[in-house]
């Protein structure tokens, strides 16, 4: 079975647990990398890691709830699934409230376990595409001239050439010309393509 994208970063201060774990999802194609304490997790963490983290809830030091703050804190954002023996419903809202992408209960059925964590690793994989993405998109944005900006916003808006041009002042063949060189410049085939990077920049910018 080909290995899944991503490594589970498995955080249980029981060595049995750890390796059980381990095993199964090794299985089942996915990556581990484990830990022993929420602690030696953030302290060996790096920001190019892609994945999850499968913790236990209490544990010695911090405990499940104190490494999702930490993680939160730290701009660390990794789906968080919380395993454990301990839970009650204060428990689990806090640990949805605090961002848990899903909260399951030892003994937890095997299935289920690897399902929710190939979730949460492939929201990992389509979150990380998309900011890839638009730091590409942002970075082709960079080249175009302050004119340029101003032809794709008002295109963006829906206007049409004549009243781009008139907007701004100058031919509707000039609207043409600086239209052709925005599409070049951000890679576009079609108006759409360039129409859809114009609303996306207008979101950012506001």
């Amino acid at each position: 079975m080909s290995e899944q994208g991503g490594t589970v970063f498995l955080i249980d201060d029981d060595p049995g647990v750890r390796d059980s774990l381990a095993l199964l999802l090794s299985l089942k194609g996915i990556r581990t990398q484990l830990f022993a304490t929420a602690e030696s997790f953030i302290d060996t963490y790096q920001t190019d890691w892609s994945g999850c983290v499968l913790t236990d809830l209490r544990m010695p030091g911090m405990t499940g709830l104190e490494l999702q703050s930490a993680l939160r804190q730290r701009q660390i954002d990794l789906p968080v699934v919380v395993l454990t023996a301990h839970g009650d419903v204060a428990t689990v809202r806090a640990a949805l409230k605090n961002g848990a992408f899903d909260f399951l209960e030892k003994p937890v059925d095997d299935e289920l376990l690897v399902d929710v964590l190939q979730n949460a690793l492939r929201i990992d994989q389509e979150r990380r595409s998309t900011v890839t993405t638009r730091a590409a998109t942002a970075g082709r944005l960079e080249r175009l001239t302050a004119r340029e900006r101003e032809v794709l916003a008002l295109l963006a808006a829906g206007r049409q050439n004549r009243d781009i041009a008139a907007h701004l002042g100058i031919s509707p063949r000039t609207v043409e010309v600086h239209k052709a060189r925005i599409m070049e410049k951000l890679d576009c085939r079609s108006l759409a393509d360039l129409i859809r990077i114009g609303l996306a920049a207008d979101r950012t910018v506001n």
